[in-house]
């Protein structure tokens, strides 16, 4: 296929479903697909917010590195939380984590994430001069 490329990472766990990690266009624009905290076998890592969006944010900039991008061409961040109450744990990992970095972000509370997970994180990236 032309214009993109579909592609799943090599050093974070695979998808838990019919999906690839992330698409990456020519025209420089990388969407991962969300991303929760999960071992190789599957398995949850992190007993609470804090870290498990620990763990989610170091694996996606594992996946952007992948694909020559870093966290600062991350442009757009959707976080889900099982509990919006825990917004302020995830925020003081996500802020640290940024480091000054501010990418436009949507945060929601879902009912339910697979596997029971307590977040989970999508994010948009651009960079000039696209696949390369």
């Amino acid at each position: 296929m032309s214009g993109f490329e579909l592609f799943n990472s090599n050093s974070t766990p695979s998808p838990v479903g019919p999906y690839s990690t992330g698409v990456l266009l020519e025209n420089g624009f990388l969407f991962l697909s969300g991303q929760i905290s999960i071992s190789n076998t599957g398995e949850i890592i992190g007993e609470n917010t804090k870290e498990q969006t620990q763990n989610i944010l170091e694996n996606i900039k594992k996946i952007l590195a992948e694909k020559n991008y870093t966290i600062q061409d991350i442009i757009k961040c959707t976080v889900y939380l099982k509990n919006i109450n825990d917004f302020k744990y995830m925020n003081e990992v996500y802020e640290k984590f940024f480091n000054g970095h501010k990418p436009i972000r949507t945060t929601i509370e879902v009912s339910n994430l697979p596997k029971n997970a307590l977040v989970e994180i999508e994010v948009i990236c651009f960079r000039d001069g696209g696949m390369k």
